[in-house]
This record gives C-alpha cells, sequence and structure tokens, in this order.
C-alpha cells in the first residue's frame, strides 16, 4: 500500500444548489480535525448528526457526519465526509473550515491537527484508491464512466466495469499468459527436452485458445466503446433533401429550422440520441453545393470536415426531385466530394426521402426509403445504423465499459500473439522470440489494469475527472 504525501480536501458534489452537499477529507489521523469541525468524536462508519462549527463555536450548518478509517475506505486512507445542506456558499464555508481547522494547534501534541492539507487535484481521491489498490486502474476509470454514462445501457456496462468484470476478464488472459511463458522458459532452461515439453503440454493449443478468448473479449471491448463514446452520425445532402426534418424526427422534437428555402441551415446542429442503448450524436449539416453565399460556403466547409470524421454518414437523397438535371448534376457533385476527399472510407447509407410525397418512386438496391415527415423507414434506418457500426443486438446485458485505449493495448496483445504463433510455427520452434512475445502481450495487458502503466497516463487519465471524485 502506497503511502498518501499528504491530506486533501474538496467539495464531492455537483457545483449548484441541492438538497445535500458533500465535503469530504482524505488523509491520515483525521480524528482530531473531525473533533475540531463537530465537537465529538465519530464512531467509525456510523454517521452521526450534529453541528458543524465555524472556529468561534458559532455553526456553520448542521447535518452528518461520517468517518471511514483506513484501511476500509474509497481511498484507502481514512476518509472524514460532512454531509450538509447542498448551497455554494454553505459548502464553501465548510471547506475553508476543514482548511482553517487542520492548522490548529492540537494541545496534547502542540502540533497542527493536519499539517499540509490542501485542495485536493480533479480524480485525485480515485487516484488514491488506485494507488492504494482499492481499485484498478479499468475500475478507477469506470468511476468517470459512470458518472458520464448518457444512457442506462452505459450506466449498467460501466457499473459491471466497476465491480470488476472486465478487469477479472484481463486477469484471466494474463493467467493463461503467464502459465504458457512458464512452460516456455522451462523449455529454454532445458532445451534437450524441447519438443516433449511443447507437445506433452499442447503449447500450440494453449496458445490458439488465449488468442482466441483475446478475440472474444476485443469483441466486447468494441461494444462496450460504443457504449461510452457514441456513434458520430452525420446528415449529408443537397439543400432541401430533408436533412432537419429526419433530424427532428430522429430526435422526437423540432430542434432544427425547416423551411422550403434553400440554405436555411448554415451551421451544424447537433443532437443525441439513443437506439438500443447506444448513444448517437447526430449531426444536421449545411446543404452540400457549389454555389451559394460566403456564410453558407463556411457551412458547407464545415459540414464536410465533419464528414471525414464521422462514424457513419446519412446520404440524404430527394425521391421528388431525381429525374431533375440540376439536382443530378449536385448529386454528382457530392459523390465526386465523398471520393476525393478523406470521407472515403467513411460508412455510408443511402436515404431516399419523401417516399410519402412519391410512393412510386425506385429507390436503388440497399437504400432505404423514407419520409422524415410521416416516420415511414425510420425504424429500418435505426436498425441498419446499428448494423454499420458493428452493434450486435442483444450483447448489453454482459457488456462491460471501454476506452480507445483498452481497445489497442488489446490490439497490442493481439498482435504479440500473432507473433508468437509465427515463431512457434515450424520444425524448428523460436522459443526465444516466442518468450519475448508472451512478455509483451502480458505487458499490454497490464496497461489495461495499471499493472504496468506510467506516471504520465496515470496524469492524463485521473486529471479528467471531476474534483472532489
Amino acid at each position: 500500500m502506497h503511502a498518501a504525501p499528504d491530506p486533501i480536501v474538496a467539495i464531492a458534489t455537483a457545483p449548484g444548489r441541492g438538497a445535500v452537499g458533500i465535503v469530504r477529507v482524505s488523509g491520515r489521523g483525521l480524528l482530531p480535525l473531525a473533533r475540531a469541525l463537530t465537537g465529538r468524536t465519530p464512531a467509525p462508519r456510523h454517521a452521526s448528526y450534529g453541528a458543524f462549527m465555524d472556529a468561534d463555536g458559532s455553526p456553520i450548518d448542521h447535518g452528518l457526519a461520517l468517518y471511514f478509517p483506513a484501511p476500509q475506505s474509497y481511498t484507502g486512507d481514512d476518509v472524514l465526509e460532512l454531509q450538509a445542506h447542498g448551497g455554494p456558499v454553505v459548502l464553501q464555508l465548510l471547506l475553508a473550515r476543514c482548511l482553517q481547522a487542520a492548522t490548529q494547534i492540537e494541545p496534547a501534541s502542540g502540533q497542527a491537527l493536519l499539517p499540509r492539507l490542501r485542495l485536493a487535484r480533479p480524480g485525485e481521491f480515485t487516484e488514491r484508491a488506485f494507488l492504494n489498490d482499492k481499485l484498478d486502474l479499468a475500475q478507477a476509470e469506470a468511476v468517470m464512466d459512470l458518472i458520464d454514462a448518457s444512457t442506462e445501457q452505459a450506466a449498467r456496462s460501466a457499473s459491471r466495469s466497476l465491480a470488476g468484470d472486465f478487469s477479472r476478464e484481463i486477469e484471466r488472459l494474463t493467467d493463461g499468459l503467464i502459465q504458457l511463458r512458464m512452460l516456455i522458459e522451462a523449455t529454454l532452461d532445458f532445451p534437450e527436452e524441447e519438443i516433449d515439453v511443447l507437445s506433452a503440454h499442447d503449447v500450440r493449443g494453449q496458445l490458439l485458445k488465449l488468442q482466441q478468448t483475446l478475440r472474444d473479449v476485443q469483441a466486447r471491448a468494441r461494444q462496450g466503446a460504443l457504449l461510452r463514446e457514441g456513434i458520430q452520425v452525420v446528415i449529408a445532402g443537397q439543400p432541401n433533401a430533408g436533412k432537419s426534418s429526419l433530424l427532428n424526427a430522429l430526435a422526437g422534437a423540432e430542434l432544427a429550422i425547416v423551411t422550403p428555402i434553400a440554405g436555411t441551415t448554415r451551421d451544424v446542429v447537433r443532437q443525441t440520441i439513443q437506439i438500443e442503448g447506444v448513444p448517437l450524436h447526430v449531426l444536421d449539416t449545411a446543404g452540400l453545393r457549389a454555389a451559394g453565399d460566403a456564410v453558407e460556403q463556411i457551412g458547407i466547409e464545415r459540414a464536410w470536415q465533419h464528414i471525414e470524421q464521422a462514424d457513419a454518414v446519412l446520404w440524404l437523397h430527394d425521391l421528388t426531385r431525381q429525374h431533375d438535371a440540376d439536382y443530378a448534376a449536385g448529386e454528382q457533385h457530392i459523390a465526386e466530394g465523398l471520393a476525393t476527399r478523406s470521407a472515403a472510407g467513411v460508412p455510408l447509407l443511402h436515404l431516399w426521402n419523401k417516399h410519402d410525397a412519391a410512393p412510386d418512386a425506385a429507390v436503388p438496391e440497399g437504400g432505404i426509403a423514407l419520409s422524415a415527415r410521416t416516420g415511414e423507414g425510420l425504424d429500418a434506418l435505426r436498425q441498419r445504423l446499428l448494423q454499420l457500426v458493428g452493434w450486435q443486438g442483444g450483447a448489453g446485458e454482459g457488456l462491460f465499459i471501454a476506452r480507445e485505449r483498452h481497445l489497442q493495448a488489446l490490439a497490442r496483445a493481439a498482435a504479440h500473439l500473432e507473433a508468437a504463433g509465427d515463431h512457434l510455427a515450424g520444425a524448428a520452434p523460436m522459443l526465444d522470440l516466442l518468450a519475448e512475445e508472451l512478455r509483451l502481450a502480458q505487458n499490454a495487458l497490464g496497461e489495461i489494469t495499471g499493472q504496468f502503466s506510467a506516471d504520465d497516463l496515470l496524469g492524463v487519465i485521473f486529471a479528467r475527472f471531476c474534483i472532489g471524485k
């Protein structure tokens, strides 16, 4: 267990007014501070009601004090929580009182109650929980993912990661790698028994099993990443194709202005919706065309930028104008733009809008006929979107939340296992290179839980937390 460098304090509830607000302190030897603030010695893990006193003995507020002695606390150090009324001024007064009381001289020792008590940095409470082995790194990240969850499915998946589901999968893979490494290292120590050891312990079979298990974890992690990050979907098309109407229909609200005037949408309109618990960040963009005034051209260029960064693009066609020559030229202009820009690799879904106004119009194979006005085709669109980004329906209940860095670490581990298989193949296996690839694969997995992690990585991760957590 790592010793905390100094005690920290912060307001642990969100800014603004609320029924309850919490000031949290973490460090060692917090009982003298608790007595100075409350006039009593709180019993461990019991809520006690009373006054929180200012320096002159007058009450700042009345509320609950909870004391969690180390190591049975969130951070692994002593933790003191003061639950007061959730007014910003009250909480600031309590915070200032904690810092002031910490400098008081304790009569018994002649020393300050808590020398060096300071304001906590963002994420520092959870960082201490990680450093004191209360949470691994994947669980610590899941704390913030649970707070930031934008859908019920994402919240449930983050809760599974916080409970250790993802970490246990990584541990299971790591244990298998360690067992395999032990066999290879033993074989290197006794080279005369090389072939017997490899065949007797089915090293190839064990490696193949590890690779399959890793592929399964990767598939679930990719699903978890979709739940966390969501899908960036851009609606593109010519002016008056119905892009804003489609955004409104998907969102179920009048978010974007809809008029018959071409070029009404000048800038991006954003809305987050969800399909089967997967967040979709839908962007309605300016109509794409070669002409237009200077302001509209800025909007069009921004539309292309968002298209290039999208996870999926919905190209909205107008069934009522498909035989118009000018409209056909505009479609060709968009097709050329999609082919020549870096948007060429972005998944594209063709939508044929205004089917209610042109029910007999032919819809090309692979496209979806819809009406943003009546809602026709919206259910089919939602399902195709999920398929387009690789969402596996019905898998949500067993998913854990995952981040991009987790996916990258899993991909590196998979590449090292693939290289290990190459070194094992053939009549004369290269066991020293095989052992090195297994070691690198284990290190990549260790980065996920924090077993192998650089200090700068920890700084980046915890700096994104809120203060007080």
